[in-house]
């Protein structure tokens, strides 16, 4: 009887410090750092949107944030691999991504926008895209959503890692599509001349992407709870102002 009180209590005693050191551990977490104003490199520093939500839930949950930095079309495969625990990408929640993945609740409410080289009299909105060579970030669900038009096949979609922006400037292409805020942004703090075609056409919502594992499970629910504590004490919607000068984290 003693022993097995004993290999209780080691089993206890062995938990919990599992336990401890589980919530000790840094959420990893993936990003481009390409993507202004959510995440992006400023004088050698990963600056952005997400990064300041990221770091507030880190500090609610106790956690260090360790950043991982790769090109957009490679953040998933890091988090299959196990690589990252999740991307703070502004990432879209899809149908094809929900088999994927388990998601957190949306942090962003969005919508996608065509973006043109301004004085553009020829394309005036997502109607307007046929027969035109139409830029998107790779791996993006842009893309998704303009395959998904029924006139999807007479437009000539083009996929870009960056600067997808500067070639629609430069007259490259006809076009881009990102999300409004994105690009709102892009056009009011980059020297490029530059100008929204349109209303959003596609409402959008961002979340924070997990494995649907049993640890991956735990994180989702860890990040929610504190996701939910920022709402409620205005964090979010501070951050929200700070960048975009309006609240995108309230539907």
């Amino acid at each position: 009887m003693k022993t097995l009180l004993i290999n209780v209590l080691l089993t206890i005693s062995l938990f919990t410090s599992a336990s401890l050191l589980a919530q000790d551990d840094p959420l990893r977490v993936g990003m481009s750092g390409q993507y202004f104003p959510f995440t992006f490199v400023e004088q050698d520093e990963l600056k952005g949107f997400d990064v300041d939500v990221m770091n507030a839930l880190g500090e609610e949950m106790g956690r260090d944030i360790k950043y991982e930095t790769a090109n957009f079309s490679g953040l998933f495969g890091m988090l299959e691999s196990g690589r990252i625990d999740t991307v703070a990408n502004q990432i879209t929640i899809t149908e094809e991504r929900k088999k994927a993945y388990i998601f957190t609740d949306p942090y962003v409410y969005d919508g996608a926008q065509v973006v043109t080289k301004k004085g553009n009299t020829e394309i005036r909105g997502v109607e307007d895209l046929k027969g035109k060579t139409v830029a998107v970030n790779l791996g993006s669900n842009f893309e998704a959503l303009l395959r998904e038009l029924p006139y999807a096949d007479q437009i000539d979609i083009k996929t870009y890692e960056s600067n997808l922006e500067r070639d629609t400037a430069l007259g490259r292409v006809d076009a881009f599509v990102m999300d409004r805020v994105s690009a709102s942004q892009i056009i009011k703090e980059k020297p490029l001349p530059l100008e929204l075609a349109g209303p959003t056409f596609s409402q959008i919502t961002n979340a924070y992407p997990f494995r649907d594992t049993d640890t991956g499970r735990a994180l989702r629910d860890e990040v929610n709870k504190a996701l939910a504590t920022l709402r409620d004490n205005g964090t979010l919607a501070s951050i929200s102002e700070k960048w975009f000068g309006t609240d995108i984290t309230q539907p």
